[in-house]
């Protein structure tokens, strides 16, 4: 504590991100980075413009980006808005466009930032329980209410939730907004998109960093009604003018581009996902049906920490999460096949009855 410190800031419980260490022959998957690096043309884009015109500022309403993220997802540039990554796309939308008088609705086991934010800005919030196989109750979403947001593929858990239920809440609170976060939605769920065409309140977050394996450049985006677009629009320009610079906008325009390149790396990582989960099955580990490039796994006879502890003696990182009901469970990004191996392998070693 600090005298110096805003009482708010005093009270703040911020995100813990994944750790990042300089380990030799580290293998993280802990944070659930691409395996596989981005797209060649956005590594070339990149180095195109280290220039001279570098010494000017980047667009500060990101124009052609936003027009190829439109033309990507058959709208209009009025109805996109890109960021410094999608949790500052999030922040933004917290701040803009949730009701402060009512809680905001998530769910008991979720993307940790979404409970920050609502601190950071003294917004109320109501936990959702998840139902007992961890998927998202929808008929839970009821009562007083600020806002709504759900993560689909849910965060942590990787289970995805059908358009058809997404529907039901923007039904259910047509003057409310509903964020639904896409961060992984590339990894074989079903994106919520096309809704923003008939629902006005429905703002959809999605990332460059997981399947564009963009995570070092930091671009996200959000698609909705031009009300729910303008409001970003006051939050960041009441904060911060130039968001994205031009490496990050030239890079991301090149990789929403080149969609063959996203389809290539994403099916390597789904062929991988599904070859590494029953291996895990056979390990004796409890693994939930994942939709996005990780998965959640519970060992009925060994505890999550300590196994996490013997993966990072063999210079493994997993994630051992703190959220009360996966505390004995741990999340696993997916690797390469050979990362895949290298993981199995160890935990093969780990969970050996010793003599």
């Amino acid at each position: 504590m600090s005298r110096f410190w805003n009482s708010r800031v005093r009270d703040l419980h911020p995100y813990v991100p994944g750790e990042q260490p300089n380990v030799a022959d580290l293998l993280k998957l802990n944070t659930n980075e691409s395996p596989y690096g981005p797209s060649p043309k956005a590594l070339e884009a990149i180095r195109n413009v280290a220039t001279d015109d570098m010494r000017l500022y980047p667009d500060p309403t990101a124009s052609d980006l936003r027009d190829t993220i439109a033309a990507r997802f058959g709208t209009t540039a009025d109805h996109v808005f890109v960021g410094n990554g999608s949790d500052e796309v999030l922040a933004h939308a917290f701040r803009a466009l949730f009701h402060d008088d009512s809680p905001v609705l998530f769910s008991d086991v979720t993307y940790a930032f979404y409970p920050v934010y609502c601190g950071l800005f003294e917004q109320p919030f109501r936990h959702i329980p998840l139902n007992d196989d961890f998927s998202i109750d929808i008929d839970a979403y009821t009562g007083d209410c600020g806002g709504i947001i759900i993560a689909n593929p849910n965060a942590n858990t990787g289970i995805p939730l059908p358009l058809e239920q997404i529907e039901t809440v923007l039904k259910r609170y047509p003057d409310r907004t509903v964020i639904i976060d896409e961060a992984y939605v590339d990894f074989g769920a079903q994106s919520a998109i096309e809704l923003t065409h008939r629902y006005d309140n429905l703002l959809v977050v999605q990332t460059l960093s997981k399947s564009y394996a963009l995570a070092g450049l930091r671009v996200g985006f959000a698609i909705g009604s031009p009300e729910l677009i303008d409001g970003l629009f006051r939050v960041k320009d009441s904060f911060n003018s130039y968001p994205l610079s031009r490496p990050a906008q030239a890079g991301a325009i090149a990789a929403i581009h080149d969609t063959d390149w996203l389809a290539d790396i994403t099916a390597r990582v789904l062929a991988s996902r599904d070859r590494l989960v029953p291996e895990l099955q056979n390990l004796g580990f409890q693994v939930l049906p994942s939709c996005a490039n990780f998965v959640l796994v519970h060992h009925p006879a060994h505890k999550a920490g300590a196994i996490a502890a013997a993966l990072r003696e063999r210079a493994i990182l997993v994630r051992h999460l703190s959220t009360p009901r996966i505390q004995d469970w741990l999340r696993i990004s997916i690797g390469t096949d050979e990362a895949c191996i290298r993981l199995t392998d160890a935990l093969r070693d780990i969970l050996s009855p010793r003599s």
